[in-house]
């Protein structure tokens, strides 16, 4: 159980924020820093984050080293921080109090009245950013935290009052079991980080815990088209209040979903059998109806409005990086899109199939971690039946160092064993140099991955 507390944290003393350009460290150092915090942080490289914290007066040293914890109170990083950081070594040398982001978050929490936290192996920033439109759209005054820039709030977080706070919760590292949410959603549990995680039986045992943190007068909201979901919330001692598309057993459903030519659906919502409402989305792809179905149960249960409810879902039109058209090339529109397990691979491409009006589905997939490359590579070989090309680029490292086990093009070649449409190309220029000479008018091009792959779409572009 997280103890921790920011009432013993003295406001004469900095809280020093290791990996502070990171999107949820530099979102937590603002907030504490309105609430008349001293702080301050590191960070391995320049950013737009840190010089953007920077601009809001919060002082980022460039590298890390012992002695920037000098004179903190309380030093904060997050998992993907290794024990040997010079300057979490140098803060425990010293005794100053170090804990990891989610414990803070943790903490945090505990000022609002309705904490609300979106989980799921996929979707959450998405579904976040929906239910955050809504809060809006009901002249409400939420705290924000989301994984990505949403334009309603200029950025990937708003500081509110203390009645409603949104968030993102991750099970990576099992994090979000040090939260206090008293709403919370579950999009889907799937095999991911199994760097961490044994398999699927130990994430889903992984949710159950997190159901279980909620009190007896929270609620679960609960993907009931997803069976492992149903197994997590399973022993809930609070209200279950479930949704699903083909599940016809779920209290929230959607009925006569339609698609227009952009791949957005309009469709009834019925509670109970009996309809409420009907909703138009502005996103494209049936996964997003899910999600819609999410926040409207979450919605309907903070008391808020059906018109507030339609009109915030209407007036979202994405994340960056979550199917976004960054521009045309010679009649060829560039998607950029955070997809980087095989699940989100299949359903993005699906909706850039129906975006394409016939042209060609070109993906170039940048694979976010050897882990999830190695222990998913059949998974992947088989998500890419949407796309006519697939470039697949080298492995994008994040938190991992190569072992050797997998390389890009093992996954190239596992795809074209599947579909015959995958090739290997080494480096973000020759990738640029192949598309401008094979991509014809009226193609679409999308870059795809968790890691810097959207920059090869801005080359494209400049």
């Amino acid at each position: 159980m997280n103890q921790f507390s920011l009432d013993t944290i003295s406001y004469d003393k900095e809280i020093f924020f290791i990996g502070i350009g990171g999107i949820s460290m530099s979102a937590l150092a603002v907030i504490l820093k309105n609430d008349g915090y001293s702080v301050r942080g590191s960070d391995f490289k320049e950013s737009a984050a840190t010089l953007d914290l920077e601009a809001k007066g919060i002082p980022v040293a460039i590298g890390h080293r012992a002695e920037n914890v000098d004179g903190a109170g309380l030093v904060v990083y997050t998992a993907a921080i290794k024990s040997d950081n010079p300057e979490l070594v140098r803060a425990r040398a010293l005794g100053i109090p170090a804990i990891e982001r989610a414990t803070l978050l943790g903490a945090l929490m505990k000022r609002y009245k309705n904490p609300i936290a979106v989980s799921g192996t996929h979707g959450k920033t998405t579904t976040t950013s929906m239910l955050s439109h809504i809060l809006l759209s009901a002249g409400l005054d939420p705290t924000i935290l989301v994984g990505g820039a949403l334009p309603v709030i200029g950025g990937n977080m708003r500081d509110g009052g203390n009645d409603y706070m949104v968030m993102e919760a991750c099970e990576y590292c099992a994090s979000f079991l040090k939260f206090f949410p008293l709403y919370a959603i579950i999009l889907n549990i799937e095999e991911d980080h199994l760097d961490f995680f044994k398999d699927l039986d130990d994430i889903v045992r992984c949710f159950a815990d997190f159901v279980a943190i909620l009190p007896p007068e929270g609620g679960i909201i609960a993907n009931f088209d997803d069976p492992e979901v149903i197994c997590a919330v399973r022993d809930a001692k609070c209200s279950v209040h479930s949704y699903a598309i083909e599940n016809k057993d779920a209290l929230w459903r959607a009925e006569d979903i339609l698609f227009d030519e952009n791949g957005y659906a309009s469709f009834r919502v019925l509670w109970k059998g009996e309809e409420q409402m009907t909703v138009k989305l502005n996103v494209p792809g049936m996964h997003n109806v899910s999600n819609a179905l999410s926040v409207i149960a979450c919605a309907h249960l903070l008391g808020i409005g059906t018109d507030a409810i339609c009109d915030g879902l209407l007036s979202f039109g994405g994340t960056n990086r979550r199917f976004e058209l960054k521009g045309t090339m010679s009649g060829v529109r560039i998607i950029d899109d955070y997809a980087h397990h095989p699940t989100e691979v299949r359903t993005t491409l699906a909706s850039a199939r129906r975006a394409a009006s016939g042209g060609k589905v070109w993906c170039i997939f940048q694979p976010h971690t050897y882990t999830r490359a190695y222990k998913l590579k059949d998974e992947f070989a088989k998500s890419f039946a949407d796309c006519d090309h697939v470039i697949v680029s080298d492995i994008y490292a994040a938190r991992e160092k190569d072992t050797g086990l997998i390389h890009a093009l093992d996954l190239a070649e596992a795809i074209n064993d599947e579909s015959h449409n995958a090739s290997y190309i080494k480096g973000f220029d020759a990738i640029c140099s192949y598309l401008r000479e094979n991509a014809k008018d009226g193609d679409l091009i999308l870059t795809m991955g968790a890691g810097d792959v959207y920059q090869i779409g801005e080359m494209l572009l400049n």
